[in-house]
């Protein structure tokens, strides 16, 4: 979910007691003159200037999660960084543009063309007759078909973690000349545009050795504005300068460093000089913007006073050894003491330094959304996931993130596209907004009702009757449970009522975000144990105006990251938790470790709700199919649910997909993916709520950089203002 790091998806609305199948769809974009797609609700904001206010020169300090383990793209541990290494040094097709559309990239391809249709489809690529590898030899049709035959699938030497179009060709060949590349597909594929971006040279994807070891870390050819200069991972840093046999606009800068840098250490790096561009957590927003704020004086020095200095540390000391403490004792206070002071000093200089810097802020192509398991457990019956759909309140969810940030407040409407990119439609009336009665309705009508008979009180260890409800006893390190219940008490009202009054600025949902649909789903298995719950908040049996059933209270298990950046999936977990206990719905929320969060919780099924992210795609028909298809039981008898991790599927969505991406009518297939959103919607496993929030930190003569939005950044324009230029203001959200 990037990670922001790990990756997912997620429910929403209904008409009462209909199933899925049969639920009215809303009319198909193509039936009105208004393009619901719309416009972007944040355009970038990257300070642009023209290429001649860019200087020539410098080296530009960029902040990264980590240092890539590969730099294949097509390997299943590839990550946000391997994506920026590729498209800084590799060519791509197709680029996105501000409204996440792909785009021709000229400085690779003239033109693209389908120029046949039957008896099969082949497009015609003509390459730009300046395009050569950083060795020299020109890009061609051998390229195209060496990436084919790595990807195809049929090759199972290659280590690839997708292969979704190149398994559609049936053979790859010259044109009429060196620059023409001719596909011939075997079976129609609508999103041929998604294909050879990046592109890898055939020196990496020629043979199984060199696409599954030569290229996890060294480039040795490159074709982009920028080539590999290093990877430094004893320093944690790639370093990209230019490519000298580059033919496009010369790279400004003389070099890109990529440094892995923590999240929550970023504030104090950008304030050593250590970085120029950093992606930031709220926290860091709030101190660069009081940092831009009027000067304070320098004789403030806060907690220690104006003037304090050493001698008031001694005059400490005495008065505390005059009044009976021991000069140890005292001089611990005085440690303390000077310790405090050093913090307070170390953090004023680092403000005064941060004033060299601004915020830039966009939305990410991505959106966080409540997820569902609908394997077994209550969560099972599609009632009870609309119902759980109908009691909440996304607009709020939304606000209680963005607004603080100043950026807009609408919820998602669709699970495949985000708003301006072409297969956007707000969908989510096939399911229904927030509505009380018709949520408890739902409840009562699959036998939940409220103040039922338990068959005993629940003890410690034994199982919920949520999903994988025996974790919900499990004890930490120190003994504690790991969970708290909310809906017995008024620990959620509370909270809301203190975030009221004290609003926070909230974003980033901290390493919940990676990009899946690159990296062919999460790894691992087991689940450690979570950390420790607020003591004193838990409470056992029914609470009044609980719903139960057979005995058993209508419990679901909330499982949550704990690590640093996850404060905002909290707040909305407890939002959520709130609206849910309005209709008689309890949550035991559990937090669990970052590393086990996805891999031994979300991927493997231990939960029952559970907040974490996709990524949007230009290409929905292709990479939202493994997300939204129904799963089908495997041939050792376990269950194969690609990454629907909230295992609800329906046969019609996959007819769906499966007519999208073999439909050349660009109008037509987009009808169709938006057809499948409103049954996915209907089926009520994943709740779109909001789209990420994308906050950088730029130095204020960095240009051409910073919050990109959907937009592909450009490299080579990216640079350091010239001395006495102006840029222009950049964007407010809109």
């Amino acid at each position: 979910m990037s990670h922001d790091g790990v990756g997912p998806r997620a429910v929403m609305r209904s008409v009462a007691f209909l199933t899925a199948g049969a639920l009215a769809v809303p009319a198909l974009a193509g039936c009105s003159t208004k393009d619901p797609a719309g416009r972007p609700l944040a355009g970038p904001d990257v300070a642009p200037v023209a290429r001649a206010m860019v200087a020539d020169g410098g080296s530009l300090s960029w902040a990264v999660d980590s240092v890539p383990e590969t730099l294949n793209t097509f390997q299943a541990d590839a990550d946000g960084t391997t994506t920026r290494v590729a498209q800084a040094v590799l060519p791509s097709m197709y680029r996105l543009d501000a409204n996440g559309r792909p785009q021709v990239s000229p400085d690779y391809l003239e033109k693209a063309e389908v120029v046949e249709t039957e008896p099969q489809q082949v497009v015609l690529y003509k390459l730009n007759q300046q395009a050569v590898w950083s060795d020299g030899r020109e890009i061609g049709a051998a390229d195209f078909a060496a990436q084919w035959r790595a990807l195809s699938g049929k090759d199972t030497a290659y280590w690839t973690a997708r292969n979704a179009g190149y398994d559609r060709i049936e053979r790859i060949e010259r044109g009429k000349n060196d620059l023409e590349v001719k596909v011939t597909f075997e079976r129609p594929y609508a999103d041929w545009k998604s294909l050879f971006s990046p592109l890898y040279p055939k020196d990496v994807m020629g043979t199984p050795d060199s696409f599954n070891d030569g290229a996890r870390k060294k480039l040795k050819v490159t074709a982009g504005p920028y080539r590999l200069k290093e990877v430094d991972r004893k320093d944690d840093e790639v370093t990209l300068d230019r490519n000298p046999r580059w033919w496009g606009h010369p790279a400004k800068l003389d070099e890109i460093v990529l440094r892995a840098v923590p999240r929550e250490e970023r504030a104090a790096a950008l304030a050593a000089g250590k970085l120029d561009l950093a992606e930031i957590d709220p926290e860091s927003v709030k101190r660069i913007t009081v940092a831009a704020g009027p000067r304070r004086g320098a004789s403030s020095t806060p907690l220690m006073g104006p003037g304090s200095d050493l001698s008031a540390a001694d005059s400490l000391r005495s008065w505390a050894v005059a009044n009976g403490s021991d000069e140890d004792a005292a001089d611990d206070e005085i440690s303390a003491r000077e310790k405090q002071r050093t913090a307070v000093t170390t953090y004023a200089r680092q403000q005064q330094a941060l004033r060299g810097f601004e915020v830039r802020r966009s939305l990410e192509p991505a959106y966080t959304q409540l997820a569902l398991n609908g394997a077994d457990g209550p969560l099972a019956d599609e009632r009870v996931r609309r119902a759980v759909a109908r009691a909440l309140d996304r607009e709020a969810l939304a606000s209680v993130v963005l607004t603080p940030l100043g950026l807009p407040a609408e919820p998602v409407g669709s699970h495949l596209a985000l708003s301006g990119q072409a297969a956007y439609a707000d969908n989510s009336g096939a399911l229904g907004g927030q509505d009380t009665a018709e949520a408890q309705a739902l409840l009562t009508d699959a036998g939940w009702v409220r103040g039922g008979p338990l068959k005993e009180e629940k003890k410690k260890g034994e199982k919920a009757a949520g999903a994988e409800g025996e974790k919900a006893g499990a004890k930490s390190e120190d003994g504690d449970d790991d969970t708290y219940i909310v809906g017995e008490d008024d620990k959620a009202r509370r909270e809301a009522d203190r975030e009221k009054k004290d609003p926070k600025h909230l974003a980033q949902d901290g390493k919940q975000y990676t990009n899946k649909l690159k990296q062919g789903g999460a790894p691992g298995a087991y689940a450690p144990r979570g950390t420790a719950a607020p003591a004193g908040t838990a409470a056992a049996g029914t609470a009044a105006g609980a719903l139960a059933k057979d005995g058993k209270p209508l419990t679901l298990r909330f499982v949550l990251p704990s690590g640093p950046g996850s404060q905002t999936l909290g707040t909305v977990a407890d939002r959520i938790s709130g609206m849910l206990r309005k209709v008689g719905i309890r949550t035991e929320i559990s937090k669990v470790e970052d590393e086990s969060y996805f891999k031994d919780h979300i991927a493997s099924g231990q939960y029952d709700l559970a907040l974490y992210s996709w990524p949007a795609s230009a290409f929905p028909a292709t990479d939202g199919r493994p997300i939204y298809a129904k799963p089908v039981p495997a041939a050792d008898g376990s269950l194969n649910v690609e990454q629907n991790y909230t295992r609800v599927g329906t046969d019609q969505v996959d007819q769906l997909f499966d007519q999208a991406v073999a439909t050349l009518d660009e109008r037509e297939s987009r009808g169709l993916i938006r057809k499948a959103d409103s049954r996915i919607w209907a089926a009520a496993g994943s709740i779109p709520l909001y789209q990420r929030p994308q906050l950088t930190a730029a130095r204020k003569n960095v240009v051409n950089a910073g919050a990109f939005g959907f937009g592909t950044p450009v490299y080579e324009d990216m640079g350091f203002l010239k001395k006495g230029a102006r840029p222009a203001a950049s964007p407010t959200a809109k």
